[in-house]
């Protein structure tokens, strides 16, 4: 896995770049002192996934991260001092596929990456909810949200569910009583139908189109 580490303190991007390039499958390709760089670089190196410090000065993380994701195929982790950061939102429609909180335990930095290179999200359903659920008392629109669910089937409804609820594929496997690989089958096709890039961008829209209710422990419609 090649990682490029974006970081505007030297000390957090060196740490970071160290812990992941001690292990043999991953390897880091590059390091960069704000979002502009990050952009360059990850367009110049093409790595699998970016870590990308959300507050950086000049071009942000936010804003860095919407154009990695539009220009290349890299999935994006940020990085957060706090796990209620605002940015983390808009980093996530932007198509970020997690976040992490800047104390991250090295195991849990290096899991993360692995679970996200995976196809996995890196989301806790209590922040998300709280992020979700602010975004929606500011007047998000969802009636166009809405309708695009109509591109989906009973069982990829029931599959996004479980997806928003931050759920694993073995979890969801066996909540439907289906195998993993029709699980994956689903995600799969659900992300094609809606135009989302990941499981993160799947999880934001669950909650912006109503389909799970924001504040809710059980979701629904």
């Amino acid at each position: 896995m090649r990682v490029l580490v974006a970081d505007d303190q030297e000390l957090f991007r060196s740490g970071f770049a160290m812990i992941l390039d001690a292990h043999e499958d991953i390897v880091v390709v590059g390091e960069a002192a704000d979002g502009r760089e990050a952009v360059e670089k990850a367009v110049a190196l093409d790595p699998d996934l970016v870590l990308m410090d959300i507050r950086m000065p000049g071009v942000d993380g936010v804003a860095a991260t919407a154009q990695i994701c539009r220009r290349t195929s890299a999935k994006v982790l940020v990085l957060t001092m706090y796990d209620i950061d605002a940015y983390v939102y808009d980093a996530l429609r932007a198509g970020a596929s997690g976040f992490l909180l800047k104390d991250v335990r090295r195991d849990d930095l290096v899991r993360a990456v692995r679970l996200v290179m995976a196809g996995e999200s890196l989301l806790a359903p209590s922040v998300t909810r709280r992020l979700i659920q602010d975004a929606l008392s500011r007047g998000t629109p969802r009636a166009a949200l809405r309708r695009e669910l109509d591109k989906l089937t009973e069982r990829e409804l029931d599959t996004l569910r479980q997806v928003a609820r931050g759920h694993s594929n073995a979890e969801i496997a066996a909540a439907l009583v289906v195998s993993e690989h029709t699980v994956k089958s689903h995600v799969s096709n659900l992300l094609a139908k809606l135009g989302l890039r990941d499981r993160a961008q799947a999880v934001v829209f669950a909650y912006e189109s109503g389909l799970v209710a924001a504040g809710s422990d059980e979701g629904g419609s």
